[in-house]
């Protein structure tokens, strides 16, 4: 359930070449609407071809992404103990886990209804929340919200929320734990290996 639900966060990342002055939560919708449309059609994507899969988030999902902000936040204050080249290679590994493991997750797809929440923001706002909830038969409505952040020339996301739970915050549970054990060059070499194992699973 929760790798259906995360193929959906990155639904809405996907067309770079969308006008840049949408309103976030427009933004948000056109962008789903077009990948899902996308999923439904690619029938290597629903039979699981992860060389194709990940071709597509690489392509599409990226742009639209901060991860130099969200492995910072992911970090706490152990960002601040690592050096230059220490932060360039996890935001190097976190960005490959976060694309191998959504990748995974996008060929699960099947016909979930996408509700999305009206935007509470004022013109002005740099940050804002956009709200949605996913609906399937037989269970349970899960909310997924993104945060976003006006940079110099878009929005991009820097935290996605679901059921409640944040991305972020769940990660900086893993890596604060990792560092205390080994270090921050411990955690890098843990995450390295976990992308070379999630590799070897798709090739």
């Amino acid at each position: 359930m929760i790798r259906i639900i995360l193929s959906i966060v990155l639904a809405f990342l996907a067309q770079a070449a969308l006008p840049q002055d949408l309103a976030p939560d427009v933004l948000v919708k056109n962008v789903t609407q077009d990948v899902i449309s996308i999923v439904k059609q690619d029938k290597d994507i629903q039979a699981g071809n992860q060389k194709k899969t990940i071709a597509l988030v690489e392509e599409k999902v990226l742009p639209h992404f901060n991860f130099g902000h969200m492995t910072a936040l992911a970090m706490g204050q152990n960002w601040r103990k690592a050096t230059p080249e220490q932060q360039g290679q996890l935001v190097e590994q976190f960005r490959t886990l976060l694309v191998r493991t959504y990748s995974t997750a996008l060929s699960s797809y099947r016909n979930q209804v996408i509700d999305f929440k009206p935007l509470r923001s004022q013109p002005s706002d740099t940050d804002v929340m956009v709200r949605s909830e996913v609906k399937q038969p037989g269970a349970e409505p899960v909310s997924i919200d993104y945060s976003l952040e006006k940079t110099s020339n878009s929005w991009k996301v820097y935290d996605v929320i679901v059921g409640g739970v944040s991305l972020v915050t769940t990660y900086r549970d893993t890596f604060a734990s990792e560092v205390r054990a080994s270090g921050i060059d411990g955690l890098i070499k843990a995450l390295s290996e976990k992308n070379r194992q999630l590799a070897a699973k798709t090739s």
